[in-house]
């Protein structure tokens, strides 16, 4: 039920080789420092290549980009095909059009259950105007604001319910 942004984290292999899959698990941990958070699964076969990098990007996809996102979820060798990028510092790459992008040093990897917890310290960001992809339940989604007026509404109702 809760809705998360939709990431493209993207590193190099040691052959200097672009390597992305999407994820979900993205999220802030510091401001001061900046350090950012993400998780990839024990089964992923792009985990080594994560371990040993000492740079990643997260690219925070934009609403149009739902093709991206089921792009970089399926197990592929060839997730980057026909996909404009531009190289970010250190050569990571950046795919053009998302909505943000955090450049980031890799700090610590941290294996928790299934996964590993990637933590990077934010060395270059960016963003542009947009709206995010979103994922929840199971399926990708788009946001939507409320006005206050449509929101207190939706407030009031809910609270006749209980």
């Amino acid at each position: 039920m809760f809705a998360t942004g939709v990431t493209v984290v993207t590193t190099l292999s040691d052959a200097n080789e672009p390597v992305g899959l999407t994820a979900s698990s993205f999220n802030t941990l510091s401001l001061d420092p900046p350090l950012v958070l993400w998780s990839l699964g024990l089964n992923s076969s792009s985990l080594a290549v994560f371990r040993r990098a000492r740079y990643f990007a997260v690219n925070v996809l934009e609403s149009h980009q739902l093709g991206l996102a089921r792009q970089f979820s399926q197990r592929r060798p060839d997730r980057f095909a026909n996909v404009p990028l531009h190289p970010g510092l250190h050569d990571v790459p950046l795919l053009d059009g998302a909505l943000a992008w955090f450049e980031c040093e890799t700090q610590s990897a941290h294996e928790f259950g299934d996964h590993v917890l990637f933590i990077g310290a934010v060395i270059r960001c960016a963003r542009v105007e947009g709206s995010p992809l979103l994922f929840r339940k199971g399926e990708f989604a788009i946001s939507q604001t409320f006005d206050d007026d449509a929101l207190a509404a939706s407030v009031r109702s809910r609270q006749h319910l209980t």
